[in-house]
């Protein structure tokens, strides 16, 4: 394994299931996160507040949301920290915006937006997550701000 600044060469367990979780995602293998994410996980984002995740399907769900959205969606971890079961990693989200997204029609247009996240692993799982990033940037990036002048 190649040595990345700010990702362990040696990574603590908790450290291994959040790795494990962002290559599961980024190769579709959602039944992989079986055996990563507890059946009761939270996760916690203001920056989709009428997404409900407490649930491993509810996650599932959100993750298949989001492929429709953004089908080449790709996540690169840029930096990775823990202190006991609590992992924070910076990551950058990327990808095309070809499917709908909320109210937001598709743009065809690329996205490139870091999001923090935090995670926390008990018993081998993740049990909390808790993920921000900028609206607005991503907004601005997919051409859906500022909104057009309504013309009547």
């Amino acid at each position: 394994m190649t040595s990345v600044p700010g990702i362990p060469d040696t990574p603590t367990p908790a450290e291994t299931v959040a790795l494990r979780m962002i290559e599961a995602v980024n190769e579709r293998d959602f039944d992989a996160l079986d055996d990563l994410i507890a059946p009761d996980v939270v996760r916690h984002c203001a920056a989709t507040p009428d997404i409900e995740v407490r649930s491993l399907e509810q996650f599932k769900t959100f993750l298949h949301r989001d492929l429709a959205s953004v089908p080449d969606a790709e996540q690169a971890l840029n930096l990775m920290f823990s202190n006991g079961p609590l992992v924070a990693a910076h990551i950058t989200y990327r990808g095309t915006q070809d499917g709908p997204m909320g109210p937001f029609p598709p743009s065809g247009r690329k996205v490139e937006i870091p999001y923090i996240g935090i995670l926390r692993v008990e018993d081998g799982k993740i049990a909390e997550i808790w993920a921000e990033w900028d609206n607005l940037n991503a907004l601005v990036q997919l051409g859906h701000f500022p909104p057009e002048p309504k013309t009547e």
